[in-house]
């Protein structure tokens, strides 16, 4: 297949990695290939029904943004790029994902320790922010909620080479943190830019 030099390139789908207490992006995981589809579902939150002296008819009112969640198939292919595959196939590719629903061993090891000390309250450990990017007008707050791994094909090692992975997130929206948190600020940038692309489309 031949390729014109001025074709433009094509961007990658990404998730990106915040550690808690931090802006920095201390590492993506950019997906092989684009996922063929991108599911998205919107349940809107509307006002019940109903009939009130202060805020009237109620039944068209919403009372928040919507809750959203998105689903979406990577696929892993060691053959494909075999320079970025070392001898545990793609095993690392796919722990960096498993590692995203994983709280750290350290902190276990740490609330180990400290209820051996005799703490009684061990505060459980902030998952890193999880950011996914889906081109430059969508970058997403979201938590995952369901993770399927389908190893295809393995080496005479058993280290996968070929793999498909299902991925099922919930988009963070401001109803999930507290005013001063990252993802606060994370969700109302995906907002803003949901609008403008809205009013794009008024325009024309």
């Amino acid at each position: 297949m031949t390729f014109f030099s001025n074709s433009p390139r094509l961007s990658k789908g990404r998730i990106d990695i915040v550690e808690p207490g931090s802006s920095r992006i201390a590492y993506s995981i950019t997906f092989q290939f684009n996922p063929n589809t991108l599911t998205r579902t919107l349940n809107p939150r509307w006002m019940q029904g109903g009939y009130n002296r202060t805020n009237k008819c109620n039944a068209l009112r919403l009372s928040n943004v919507p809750e959203e969640t998105i689903r979406l198939e990577v696929e892993i292919d060691a053959a494909d790029q075999p320079e970025n595959f070392d001898e545990d196939g793609i095993y690392p590719q796919i722990a960096a994902l498993e590692a995203l629903v994983y709280p750290s061993s350290e902190h276990i090891r740490e609330n180990s320790r400290l209820l051996r000390d005799g703490n009684i309250e061990i505060v459980p450990p902030e998952s890193p922010r999880t950011l996914l990017v889906w081109g430059r007008n969508r970058v997403i707050p979201v938590q995952l909620t369901d993770f399927t791994i389908t190893e295809e094909i393995h080496d005479s090692d058993l280290n996968p080479i070929q793999a498909k992975v299902s991925l099922s997130m919930k988009v963070l929206s401001y109803n999930d943190v507290c005013l001063n948190h990252p993802v606060y600020s994370d969700f109302m940038n995906y907002h803003q830019k949901l609008e403008e692309m809205a009013a794009k489309a008024r325009r024309s």
